[in-house]
């Protein structure tokens, strides 16, 4: 941490979860710690601002520092900016918390505090939290738990099971918050999905809020690259890749004997991987047909016609969907593809394909991963196919910049 900076704890996680009760907690039982609180909501009227009110001695006009109407991740940044600066030169305090809106992403606004000089220069990110509802869980991930949208800073919509997925990876502190309403035997499975989806971060069982505030204030926790890399399918591919011993047309998946605590509760993970391109519209098959035990799956494969693009596939609960990633390296000029390779000494690369291959991880209650891996494997093309013309198979994935495939929902 900078020398004389104010460290930051961020505060997340989805409507519902408990993050006001929590912060109410934490301004009770900090009494010996000056905290400055700012609160967004998307409402107009800051309904969280108005519960906090009298928590803090630190007050901005007569109140909660609060930012309404808007989103601190998106388009409210100028504004988080603007008043956390003001609050560092007009107020003297030990530290302040971030209450984000509960549809806010949090990478974004720990990406400002550790990249924009103005407000940099005046604060360090400490710990970042996300509060998790155990009351809520199965309404996000549960078997057969129907796809909740919410509509996001630019009205569209998004899966909420989206939101809270990339709210679990991204954090250091993990609050399994309302844990007396569900019982103990379900409150294991919860937390050993939650170690899956985020093995890094600190598990604490709470209820209603009560933590004490020397487990996520003050902690030095935060760590911008150890928290991006952090998710679960990251790790589990990363294992992957250390594991593996090359690859060929009929041994392109992970048989790791590895095994987490999580599985004595039946969560585990499938990698899977393959230098070959996946036939489209068998593989379309399969996305739509995997078994609703798959809390998250995420990575980016070859699909056979599209070999310019890199399509990413990314499952969240129920909700699944597939967008273009980018270009393939090979797809590329071919001096664009030295400078790239000459920069990142370990870029995967075959020699006919270049970086083009499937990598994917499932995550989940009860996987088969012996049915994944041999559906993953039918999917592959055969060496027939292989000398076919790839233009000519049904194609349901998208080739352009922005496009979107929504699958399983």
């Amino acid at each position: 941490m900078n020398q004389g900076s104010i460290p930051v704890t961020i505060l997340s996680g989805n409507l519902g979860a408990g993050k006001t009760t929590t912060l109410n907690h934490l301004l009770r039982e900090s009494d010996d710690m000056d905290i400055a609180v700012l609160v967004n909501d998307m409402g107009e009227i800051n309904i969280d601002a108005e519960l906090l009110q009298g928590g803090t001695e630190l007050v901005a006009d007569e109140g909660v520092a609060e930012l309404s109407n808007g989103c601190i991740c998106c388009e409210l940044q100028d504004d988080l900016r603007t008043e956390v600066t003001r609050l560092a030169r007009e107020w003297e305090f030990d530290t302040l918390v971030v209450e984000s809106s509960g549809i806010s992403e949090p990478a974004p606004i720990a990406r400002l505090f550790t990249t924009e000089s103005r407000v940099a220069a005046r604060y360090d990110v400490d710990t970042t939290v996300t509060v998790v509802s155990a009351r809520q869980f199965d309404e996000f991930f549960a078997d057969g738990a129907p796809v909740e949208r919410t509509e996001t800073e630019d009205g569209d919509t998004r899966p909420l099971s989206d939101l809270v997925i990339e709210q679990i990876e991204f954090c250091d502190v993990l609050l399994l918050n309302k844990c007396d309403l569900v019982d103990a035997d379900r409150l294991d499975e919860i937390e050993a999905t939650l170690r899956a989806l985020q093995p890094r971060a600190e598990l604490i069982r709470t209820e209603h809020g009560r933590v004490s505030p020397d487990r996520i204030l003050d902690r030095g926790l935060f760590d911008l690259g150890d928290v991006t890399d952090s998710a679960g399918w990251k790790r589990a591919m990363d294992h992957a890749d250390h594991d593996e011993h090359g690859t060929h047309a009929h041994d392109v998946h992970d048989h790791s004997d590895h095994r987490h605590p999580q599985e004595a509760y039946g969560i585990s993970s499938v990698s899977y991987r393959s230098p070959r391109p996946l036939h489209p519209a068998r593989l379309h098959d399969f996305f739509e047909s995997l078994p609703n035990g798959i809390v998250r799956a995420k990575g980016t494969f070859w699909v056979a016609g599209r070999d310019d693009v890199k399509l990413e596939y990314g499952q969240a609960g129920a909700a699944a969907r597939v967008e273009v990633a980018g270009p393939w390296i090979a797809s590329l000029p071919e001096i664009d593809q030295d400078l790239y390779r000459s920069n990142r000494s370990a870029t995967y690369w075959d020699e006919e394909w270049g970086d083009r291959r499937t990598q994917l991880v499932f995550i989940g209650s009860d996987v088969d991963e012996a049915a994944i891996t041999a559906a993953l494997d039918d999917c592959v093309l055969t060496d027939a196919e292989m000398d076919e013309d790839w233009d000519t198979f049904d194609n349901p994935f998208p080739e352009d910049e922005g496009g979107l495939l929504i699958v399983g929902e």
